[in-house]
């Protein structure tokens, strides 16, 4: 075969592509056995791959094809989170179906993935948008209703004026309170919608939380700070002509120091407060609720609560930082221990005392609040009680309080008053109430898109609304709210384990044997809704008896950005840069090797034309010195045992080892470094002496199995050229014959070089001779171990051993020159092992200084050179010619 003048990336792609294609090689068989699940997030269907797709899939398609070389049965499937309200403003757009634009996008997508040689089972593909699929979205709802699970409810939802639909609480973001879709400001409105209670779920999400050890930290404490769990107490103030408030406190403790009462703007009692006073009414509607600015906004009501601690009268207000959902929608104002409320008395002039003090010293309340425990001050019976017995004691004590657990998550809203999402399988009948749709009438699929330019369009459909009643018969209405698109990604990844199930959403003994997903990839942005969700909706599939797993994802690793100069590509900021024009230029496999190559997989990273560039010219070389060995343009002959040979075995032997446990940990920028360097190692090694033919060819198959997971065309295309028949993705993985402390020989190596540069740039010799390199002795490497091993006297340690103790002076030299280092000592190879490994590197030592290497034992070098020597660092001596 002769080597090809250019690579053909493009025929290499397409011919492998098919040939995978032809021969099933990503295809997982029903009948696997607990294979190794590797999952991405599954896309949005926009239109185009972006940058931010390309590194999430080949991320999971890299670790995916090692699982395959390693022999493990593979789950790797794609699917699309197709429904959703971004396809429908683009068909109103462009006055279309959504369903004709997701297709489309769809089809496009799919063929660039393919393009980029993703290794999915495409048998399994899924598309949330298909009845087939939200069939069982209803049927789940259904199950979520018999179980208590999901109500419906009116109270205050967020609404989206742009999007015109309600918001779960994790759907507005940031302290401006945004649609997470649009950026629009978010509105509250009072409405019925339908709910999922995950709050039911609370304390298990939150302790479960703990055993997700392979999770990022930062993730389980986004998750944990969500869930919010606080343990406190509830008690009552009294307001006259109204009666008890309850308020939720974690600080008890506090009570005598409460100078004031707010409300939330949308508390039942303010509500009652303003409905017959309409100047209250109008300061209330000035306020902003939930605002979370730096000033604190509220309005005196007139009236009065009675502090059950004290029986004194303290001001009720109306306040703007006084959420309606979190704790009771009232708090007692503690300004004293409360920074907010600290803030809200100082700009109302409201008493602040103080009735906490710290143990030791004292603290100026006037300037701030003292928010920490200690010694209760001015509190009747409780003076001197530590704060946490007071608070135990206050329980007992006060008639209305009791211990209570709060939680900031709240119930998952599920209603979108959208077209593009699952229906909800809920009819309305004026006799019978809220009735489920029977499950031999599922799916309930959505009619033909009627764009509307204001409100829900399925509104407007009159055939799809008016229906009749499964359970009396008589006239009825469907519910024409659609599902939150959250819903459809909650459970999706069971349904990958048996996607053409008919019966059932999934398979309940596939899923417990394949579940739960071994490695997760997706964005961070999902770290919350996503995810947490997900974990719900298993917990309650595996309490109604169809799931044995109680966590779906037992890995899971949030990538970085794909950057141009430091800042995240965005087609609003245009510096996109796009994969396609890559793929046509340069082709997958390099795009695939650069990302992969130039930060972890958790990493941002900057794309740049000079990194394409460089990883196409390995690319080329690569398959250019496999082509060359097929040819025999390299000269090989069976050149024996030679120092050099065993140099480069033993570096193979490395290489496997470390590219190895790059890619079992995701570091696959360390595993193609070691990958690369052996290619490297190799090119020297035939340009320094005729190769050993077997040492030669074995290093040329590790390094194309080890490039496999992330450059799979090319490497087949290697793969062939070396005379094998099957595919390298089916290949084994590569196996270390010897078993040696690769690290070690290494660091040897690598330091004594590092030392002969340091010698040369010092004494400024640009020619030498001849280096001598002499080994320490055996009597130091004794010495080492006697240091490394004791405990504090290390002197004494050493010069108690009566071999060492002969040695006189020089031992006691070392002895003390350990003892300066014994915090970082650390073990050396063997005398022989070290004579050995520097003896086979020699060859790197004379091509890198160009210069004759002598290598000796201390007991055969002269002694003021030998002297120098110690365990790993080697005694240099250069002569100049």
């Amino acid at each position: 075969m002769q080597r090809q003048d250019t690579y053909d990336h493009a025929a290499i792609e397409s011919k492998w592509q098919e040939r995978w294609a032809d021969a099933d090689v990503y295809r997982t068989s029903d009948d696997a056995t607990d294979p190794s699940y590797v999952l991405a997030m599954f896309p949005y269907p926009s239109g185009d791959l972006h940058m931010g797709h390309v590194r999430n899939y080949t991320i999971t398609d890299a670790y995916a094809r090692y699982q395959r070389l390693q022999g493990e049965d593979v789950l790797h499937p794609m699917g699309w989170d197709s429904f959703g309200l971004p396809a429908e403003n683009a068909a109103i757009e462009r006055e279309i179906n959504p369903r004709e634009w997701t297709m489309d996008c769809i089809d496009t997508m799919k063929t660039q993935m393919q393009s980029m040689g993703f290794g999915y089972d495409w048998n399994r593909e899924i598309t949330t948008c298909e009845p087939d699929y939200y069939r069982w979205n209803q049927w789940l709802f259904k199950r979520f209703y018999e179980e208590g699970l999901a109500e419906r409810k009116g109270g205050e939802v967020n609404w989206c004026p742009s999007c015109e639909t309600v918001l779960a609480d994790e759907q507005v973001e940031g302290e401006a309170e945004l649609c997470w879709r649009c950026g629009t400001p978010v509105e509250s409105r009072t409405l019925d919608q339908w709910f999922l209670t995950i709050t039911d779920y609370a304390d298990e999400l939150l302790d479960g939380i703990d055993e997700l050890d392979e999770w990022p930290d930062s993730v389980r404490g986004m998750q944990r700070n969500w869930i919010g769990r606080q343990e406190g107490a509830t008690v009552e103030f009294e307001v006259p002509e109204f009666g008890g408030i309850e308020v939720f406190t974690t600080r008890l403790d506090t009570i005598y120091g409460a100078t004031f009462f707010a409300l939330a703007p949308g508390h039942e009692l303010t509500q009652e407060l303003i409905a017959d006073d309409p100047e209250l009414a109008t300061q209330v509607e000035t306020l902003d609720p939930d605002a979370d600015g730096d000033e604190k906004r509220g309005v005196f009501t007139g009236e009065y609560a009675i502090n059950p601690a004290t029986g004194e009268e303290i001001p009720v207000y109306v306040a703007d930082f006084v959420l309606s959902d979190v704790g009771t929608g009232a708090l007692m104002g503690v300004p004293g221990h409360d920074q907010r409320d600290h803030e809200f008395a100082t700009e109302y002039d409201i008493e602040i005392e103080q009735v906490v003090a710290p143990e030791d010293g004292e603290v100026d309340i006037d300037e701030a609040a003292y928010t920490g425990d200690g010694v209760l001050v001015d509190s009747g019976e409780y003076d001197s009680m530590e704060s946490a017995t007071a608070r135990d004691r206050l329980v007992d004590d006060l008639d209305t309080a009791a211990n209570h657990t709060q939680y900031r998550l709240r119930d998952w809203l599920i209603s979108r008053q959208r077209y593009w999402g699952t229906p909800i399988p809920v009819v309305h009948c004026d006799e019978c109430g809220p009735v489920m749709v029977p499950d031999d009438e599922l799916p309930v699929e959505l009619p033909e898109f009627v764009p509307t330019p204001t409100g829900n369009p399925l509104e407007e459909v009159e055939s799809f609304v008016e229906t009749e009643c499964p359970e009396c018969g008589g006239p009825a209405e469907r519910e024409t709210d659609t599902m939150d698109t959250f819903m459809d990604s909650s459970w999706y990844f069971l349904r990958f384990t048996s996607p053409d199930g008919e019966a059932v959403p999934f398979d309940t003994e596939r899923a417990n044997d394949w579940m739960p997903v071994d490695e997760y990839v997706g964005g961070i942005e999902h770290a919350i809704m996503h995810l947490l969700y997900s974990r719900f909706v298993t917990r309650a599939i595996g309490d109604m008896g169809l799931l044995d797993v109680r966590e779906p994802f037992e890995h899971y690793l949030p990538q970085g950005m794909v950057q141009l100069d430091g800042t995240a590509m965005s087609s609003s900021k245009g510096n996109v840069v796009s994969p396609v024009e890559i793929m046509d230029e340069y082709g997958a496999d390099t795009a695939r090797l650069f990302m992969m190559g130039a930060a972890r997989p958790s990493k941002d990273f900057d794309w740049t034309e000079r990194g394409v560039r460089s990883s196409n010219e390995f690319i080329e070389r690569l398959l250019g010195m496999v082509e060359a060995f097929a040819a025999d343009e390299t000269a090989t002959a069976d050149a024996g045992e030679r120092p050099i040979d065993e140099y480069v075995a033993r570096e193979i032997d490395a290489t496997i080892d470390e590219a190895s446990a790059g890619y079992e940990n995701f570091r696959f920028n360390d595993a193609l470094r070691e990958a690369r360097g052996l290619v490297s190692l190799l090119r020297r090694y035939r340009e320094q002496a005729t190769p050993d033919e077997h040492t030669f060819e074995r290093g040329l198959h590790t390094a194309v199995r080890l490039f496999a997971p992330v450059t799979p065309h090319v490497t087949e295309e290697c793969w062939t050229a070396l005379g094998e028949d099957d595919f390298v993705a089916e290949a084994d993985w590569p196996e270390a014959a010897h078993d040696a402390d690769h690290e070690a020989e290494r660091q040897l190596v690598a330091n004594t070089r590092e030392d002969v540069r340091h010698i040369l740039d010092v004494a400024n010799i640009e020619e030498p001779a001849a280096i001598e390199v002499v080994v320490a002795p055996e009597w130091k490497h004794r010495a080492l171990a006697i240091a490394i091993a004791s405990d504090e006297d290390v002197v004494g340690s050493v010069m108690a051993d009566e071999e060492l103790r002969e040695r006189g002076e020089a031992a006691a030299d070392y002895a003390k020159d350990l003892a300066e280092r014994h915090q970082s000592l650390t073990e050396a190879l063997a005398p022989a092992a070290e004579f050995a490994a520097l003896e086979r590197a020699a060859w790197l030592f004379e091509r890198e200084f160009d210069a004759e290497i002598r290598l000796e034992r201390a007991s055969d070098a002269p002694d003021d050179v030998a002297r120098g020597a110690t365990p790993g660092r080697p005694a240099i001596e250069i002569h100049e010619g």
